[in-house]
């Protein structure tokens, strides 16, 4: 269904991460691996977490609904509904 569909294959929110990520990147000059991971570390649980735990999705009872009545998907949706 189209509902799900949307929430599935939005890519604004994947854009707005890495846009998050790149302002991370472009500030210095990191020594290995390990500090660039501990950035991005850093950003997502931080700042990102606050902003994306808060965020609405459209029409989720719906979609929600939806995937319920798919066989695949609503053993797993169970263990997490209330």
């Amino acid at each position: 269904p189209a509902d799900i569909r949307k929430v599935m294959y939005t890519t604004n929110a994947i854009e707005s991460v890495n846009s998050s990520l790149r302002k991370v990147t472009k500030k210095g000059f990191f020594e290995n691996e390990n500090s660039v991971f501990k950035i991005f570390y850093l950003r997502i649980t931080g700042e990102l977490a606050k902003k994306w735990n808060n965020a609405k999705i459209q029409n989720w009872a719906k979609v929600l609904n939806q995937l319920s009545c798919l066989d695949e998907t609503s053993t797993r949706i169970a263990r997490y509904i209330r």
